[in-house]
C-alpha cells in the first residue's frame, strides 16, 4: 500500500507541480476509497487565512482521478478522461489539515469497463467530500468524468 501512495504522490511531483507544491498529497486507497489530504500553510493560503478554493479543487479532483486512472491502467487500452462538469459547495473555512474522501471506486470499474467494450464515451460523476480534523466537513465536490477509449 504505501509503495502504491509513494508512486502517486511521485506522480504529483511530475506531472501535477502546482498540486505538489501546494501540499496535496495522497494519503490512502484501496479498491473504494481514496483520500487525499492537504495542510494550511502560506503558499496555498487566500487572504482570508484558509485553503485556497482552487487548491481544495485539487486535492479533492485527485482523489476521484486515483479510481479512473488506476482502472485505465489495469485495462491496457488507450482511453481518455476529462472533467467535464464539476460543482463545489463550501461550508466553512478550510484551515490546518483538511482530508478529502472519495468512496465510490468500485463504481468506476464498471463505466470504464463499458467504455471499452461498446467503444464510445461514458461519464460518471464522482463525489469527493473535504473534513477537517474535527470531522466538520469545509467543502464538498462532484466531478462528472468522461472516458472514451481512443
Amino acid at each position: 500500500m504505501r509503495k502504491k501512495i509513494l508512486k502517486f504522490n511521485l506522480y504529483t511531483f511530475f506531472n501535477l507541480p502546482s498540486a505538489w507544491w501546494s501540499g496535496v498529497r495522497v494519503t490512502s486507497f484501496d479498491d473504494n476509497v481514496a483520500e487525499v489530504s492537504v495542510r494550511h500553510s502560506w503558499v496555498n493560503q487566500n487572504p482570508f487565512g484558509s485553503i485556497f478554493w482552487a487548491i481544495q479543487g485539487m486535492a479533492a479532483e485527485l482523489s476521484t482521478a486515483i479510481f479512473v486512472m488506476r482502472e485505465i491502467k489495469k485495462t491496457g487500452y488507450p482511453v481518455s478522461m476529462l472533467v467535464i462538469n464539476n460543482k463545489a459547495t463550501f461550508k466553512k473555512k478550510a484551515k490546518g489539515l483538511i482530508k478529502f474522501q472519495c468512496s465510490q471506486g468500485l463504481e468506476v470499474n464498471k463505466v470504464v469497463q463499458n467504455a471499452i467494450d461498446n467503444n464510445e464515451a461514458k461519464k460518471i460523476t464522482l463525489k469527493s467530500i473535504g473534513k477537517d480534523t474535527s470531522g466538520d466537513q469545509v467543502s464538498v465536490f462532484e466531478f462528472e468524468w468522461t472516458i472514451k477509449r481512443k
